[in-house]
């Protein structure tokens, strides 16, 4: 038996995808109330980077509703402000904020989840750190980094959306910027480094979304691919 195919002229029904079409001014909206989850320690700087990645990349309210399905205190399209009864044993709860790392004549490692606070002391002293804020917890929008060596050396790890901002001054030493030379997203968390060096280095990187889950060993070798 042959089915009689539809005439050639015969209009094809358009494609519509399942839900409402997302506007550029919701997208903003969640990126908007992401960041605000991500300085009270409910994101970190990965998990921001990645949704808010998703967020640009969502085409309707319902792909914008999951990325927010599981923070408390707020919808995908109208955030709210935290309740709180809720706020204040979570405060508690948190994890301690690191304000200073310091090595003399050693080294030391900072890296996977921890809480860095609004401003951060490093000295290393005939040592050195790395420090890797890819997984960082941010007590605010813009963290300072104060980053001291003397005859040491230091390395500062941070996703290349993030806008960083490098200052300071060296003697008999020197301060660089390796890794991706991507353009910071707009909006983005600051990161400000001041370096001083004596007879020292700190080198800051900028890493690629690709190396989030890498070590800091393989992390650093696609940021040089991608110089």
């Amino acid at each position: 038996m042959t089915i009689p195919s539809e005439p050639a002229d015969q209009p094809r029904e358009p494609r519509v995808l399942p839900g409402v079409r997302a506007s550029d001014a919701e997208r903003e909206q969640v990126v908007q109330a992401l960041s605000e989850h991500a300085t009270t320690g409910r994101l970190t700087l990965a998990e921001l980077e990645e949704r808010i990645g998703l967020a640009y990349r969502s085409v309707t309210r319902d792909d914008l509703a999951k990325l927010t399905a599981d923070l408390p205190g707020s919808s995908a399209l109208t955030p709210a402000a935290p309740d709180a009864r809720v706020a204040r044993p979570e405060a508690v709860a948190r994890r301690s904020a690191t304000r200073w790392i310091v090595a003399f004549m050693g080294g030391t490692e900072k890296r996977g989840r921890w809480r860095a606070a609004e401003r951060i002391n490093a000295v290393a002293v005939m040592g050195g750190h790395d420090i890797d804020l890819r997984h960082a917890e941010l007590d605010s929008d813009e963290t300072t980094i104060v980053a001291i060596t003397v005859m040491g050396g230091m390395d500062i790890y941070v996703p290349d959306t993030i806008d960083v901002e490098v200052g300071g001054f060296s003697l008999m030493g020197g301060t660089g910027e390796r890794g991706s030379r991507r353009p910071a997203r707009a909006g983005a968390p600051r990161i400000r480094i001041l370096a001083y060096n004596l007879m020292g280095g700190i080198d800051v990187w900028r890493l690629p979304e690709e190396t989030k889950n890498m070590t800091l060993k393989q992390a650093k070798k696609a940021a040089k691919r991608a110089e």
